[in-house]
């Protein structure tokens, strides 16, 4: 069974480049600090906004995407702290940040690639969170 339709040129250049679509360093960024006057409690949601402070899709971030990192924030927490009705919710403003290889495609969202994956050592070990203890904790409340 043959090839549908002809067989692409050599050389051949993709010619339908979208002008919106943004190109990111890989870079992870130093992040802001929680603000303590949010009253986020959950380890979960202090590694979520940690994960999405540093993230490099921060980097151009406005004011306003720092509010909404903010307010996403505070539903994870919830969220950990057992309601599981704002997952939706934070799936879909997580989306809007480029959260997935999917969301990233759909956003017109690329990495450089410049960079250089593991050249660089962590700036600081993570946390030590027992994930299975904190997964029990959260799924024995109900």
């Amino acid at each position: 069974m043959g090839s549908r339709g002809p067989n692409p040129k050599e050389n051949s250049v993709r010619r339908n480049k979208h002008e919106g679509a943004t190109e990111i360093s890989r870079e992870p960024q130093s992040g802001r600090e929680l603000a303590k006057g949010l009253g986020v409690t959950t380890p979960g949601a202090k590694r979520f906004w940690r994960t999405w402070s540093e993230s490099p899709q921060s980097a151009d971030w406005l004011e306003t995407d720092w509010a909404e990192l903010e307010i996403t924030t505070l539903l994870v927490d919830q969220l950990y702290k057992g309601d599981y009705k704002l997952a939706g919710e934070i799936r879909q403003r997580v989306a809007k940040w480029g959260a997935t290889n999917e969301d990233r495609v759909r956003l017109r969202m690329s990495f450089k690639k410049d960079s250089v994956e593991g050249s660089k050592e962590p700036s600081e070990a993570p946390p030590e969170v027992n994930m299975d203890e904190e997964l029990y904790k959260l799924l024995s409340d109900n």
